[in-house]
This record gives C-alpha cells, structure tokens and sequence, in this order.
C-alpha cells in the first residue's frame, strides 16, 4: 500500500479508519468507533469511520477531516504535507504536536529528506 502521509503527519495506512475502509470492515469500524469514543470524549458512530485519506479531495473522510484546519490549509496551498510548507509549525501544527507528538517526527524527518 502506498504511504500517505496526512498534512498533519498522520501516516494514513495506519489510521484504524483508514484501514477499516480499505477493507470494508464494519466489526473494525464498529471497535474503532467505541474506542475513539471513550478516547476522545466524543460520540463516534461506526458509519463515521470511513475515510480514504485526508489528501483525498473526495469522499469518504473522516468526520473530523471535514472540519480540520490543518487539512483545509493544506489543500489551499497546494502542499504534499506541511513538511513542505514555508510556515513549518505553525501555530495549529504545533497545537496538534502537543496531542501527537509522533506526527512532529515524521513531518521533521520529511524537511530534512527533502
């Protein structure tokens, strides 16, 4: 499977959604529903996890990835990830480091290679 790379640094072909559409798993996304529910203190119903990416222009995303301003960002300047962008971190990234750090390494790790 291709890498994909969220704007934000989430590696997609990881993200428990993600692979719950790929494999058009409703038990997957029946668990990932309950557990980001607990995890996020949020109401998560199991038709909410299906996504093909945050890069993705169209349908299915996330139900959060149709509100992220990361994402919204992202697709306005054109950019691969903000790995790419001249404002790297900015204010809504680092904001979002703070509740994933990993994300930070893989999007520092991307400018360096670059």
């Amino acid at each position: 499977m291709k890498k994909i790379i969220a704007f934000c640094g989430i590696i997609c072909y990881e993200c428990p959604a993600f692979i719950a559409t790929k494999n058009d798993n409703d038990i997957e996304r029946k668990k990932v529903a309950e557990q980001w529910s607990k995890e996020f203190n949020a109401e998560i119903k199991p038709e909410d996890i299906n996504c093909n990416g945050c890069l993705s222009k169209t349908e299915p995303l996330f139900s959060h990835c149709k509100v992220c301003e990361i994402r919204f960002c992202g697709l306005e300047k054109g950019i691969k990830n903000c790995a790419y962008c001249d404002e790297f971190a900015c204010e809504k990234l680092n904001k979002f480091f703070e509740f994933l750090p990993s994300a930070k390494i893989i999007l520092k790790k991307i400018r360096e290679d670059r």
